[in-house]
Order: structure tokens, then sequence, then C-alpha cells
């Protein structure tokens, strides 16, 4: 069976993180379902959701009677086992795909609130300049996670590198592939490992958010990109089931969705980050 959550040293330091906030919860953590007094603690990765939750922070938030705290995690663990055991009281990092294989596998009861971008995932390379320019043999990094493998195997499907199975589906992997004509090999790392693995690969499928961490401009830079059109890899805003009608997650909900929060993501990204309302 597949490991699809291998642990990095990223995942501990962020798991030691948790323990910390689990430990101090009672001066500053998360409020109980039937206790919205204290601040609304959100858990999101740096880029761009935890930038956007700044913004609203700074901007919004004291306005519309929100007090909002950030915590920021670097790893695609953590945010979901924090929010469910109740370190943090939300989290804004994923999309639908990734969740619903999340709860399957680890019994987990997150829940999507409100939908409010989308990062195109990327083909990168500081080796060449084109996909096209790939040479044959070439090693290019993929997430190890289930769904952001099979997306990124989706990602070279549909722009011709390779070929995939009719029937591959959210959890795709390098054995579905039908058609290789550039004989690549595939080199499975962790999410947030795969730009960092660029100056040791051909090329490597990054996603949009480690992308923009990492410097690069998706719009720009990526060989390949993601297209926007129908996508279901909107990220979201998520709680575990039972704290939707959270008034602080409502809040926060509204204001994730304002025109501000939507000219403030197309005016930073400039197409890198997508509004997804």
């Amino acid at each position: 069976m597949r490991n699809t959550a291998k642990l990095t040293t990223a995942v501990l330091a962020a798991g030691a993180l948790t323990l910390g906030l689990s430990a101090c919860g009672s001066d500053k953590g998360s409020s109980t379902a039937s206790d919205y007094s204290g601040p609304l603690v959100v858990a999101a990765s740096p880029t761009p959701h935890a930038e956007i939750l700044n913004f609203v922070k700074k901007n919004l938030a004291k306005k519309a009677g929100l007090d909002l705290e950030v915590k920021e995690f670097q790893d695609y663990i953590v945010p979901n086992t924090a929010t469910e055991d109740g370190s943090v009281d939300a989290n804004y990092f994923q999309n639908k795909p990734y969740l619903d294989d999340f709860n399957q596998k680890r019994g987990t009861h997150i829940v999507p609130v409100v939908t409010v971008h989308l990062e195109p995932l990327g083909l990168y390379s500081h080796k060449v300049k084109s996909a096209d320019a790939l040479k044959s043999g070439a090693t290019v990094a993929v997430p190890n996670d289930a769904v952001n493998e099979a997306r990124a195997l989706k990602l070279l499907a549909a722009n011709g590198l390779i070929g995939l199975k009719d029937a591959a589906g959210t959890e795709a992997t390098p054995q579905d592939i039908t058609k290789n004509p550039k004989n690549l090999k595939f080199k499975e790392v962790e999410a947030a490992q795969t730009v960092r693995s660029l100056d040791d690969v051909d090329a490597a499928v990054v996603n949009g958010n480690y992308a923009i961490s990492a410097g690069l401009k998706p719009a720009k830079d990526a060989l390949v990109l993601e297209s926007a059109k129908n996508s279901p890899y909107g990220n979201f805003l998520a709680v575990k089931k039972g704290n939707e009608k959270d008034p602080r997650v409502k809040k926060l909900a509204k204001l994730l969705t304002s025109p501000e929060v939507k000219k403030f993501i197309e005016d930073k990204y400039q197409g890198s980050v997508i509004p997804s309302f």
C-alpha cells in the first residue's frame, strides 16, 4: 500500500507545534462549540492563505467585530489534525479532493465552509525552458500525497507528456500511465519539498502556494499550468463538523469572499492565485 503521508522534518516540527498548541490552548486557544467568545484561531499555509487572512485581519476584521488569530503551518497534515483536536478553530489551505481523501484515511471530520481561491498547479524547471525540451529519461518530482500526485499526473497528461488510463481518478499513480513517450521517471516527495527539489531533478510539479513562497510566479514561470476552468481544486475555509454555525466562522467566511479580498488577490498575485467567488 502506498504511503500517502510520508513524514518530513517539517511535518514533525509542525506536529511539535500542534502539541504546544494543545498544551497551552486554555489561555489563548480555540473555543468549544458552545463558547465563541475567544479569538478565531485559523491554521493556514503561509502563502497565499496566511497572507490573505492577515489582509482580512489588518483591514476588515475589526470593523466586522472579529478577533482573528492566524497560525502558519508548512505542511498539509497538521492543519487538519489540529482542527480535528481543537487546537485551532478552522483552517484554510486545501481543496475538496484532498480533504475527502484525508477524512477517509485518517478518520477526521473536517468540512468546507466557503471556497475562496484557486492556485493553479504548475510544472517548473531550473534546467529547461519548455516542457518539450525535457530529455528522454528526465526525472520529474511530484507530490507524494494521493490527491496532489493524481493532480500532477493529470497536468502532465493534459499537456501531452504522458497518457493515463481513462479510469484514473483522484488517486492516480505512475502505475496508471499508459503512454510515456519521453520515458519520464517520477520522484515522489512531500508536497512542500517539490520546489526544493528543482536543483536535483529535471522538473517538478509544484503546488501554487509553495511556488509563490519560493519566489516563482506561476502565471509566468511555469512550463505548463493547470487550467482554472471547471476546476474542483478551489481552496476553502474549513472547520470540524458541527462548527459551521460558529458566528466567528460566519463572519470570516463573509469577509473572505468580499470585494476587498477579491481585489487584494487579483492585485497581489496577478493571475497566480485566482479568486473563486
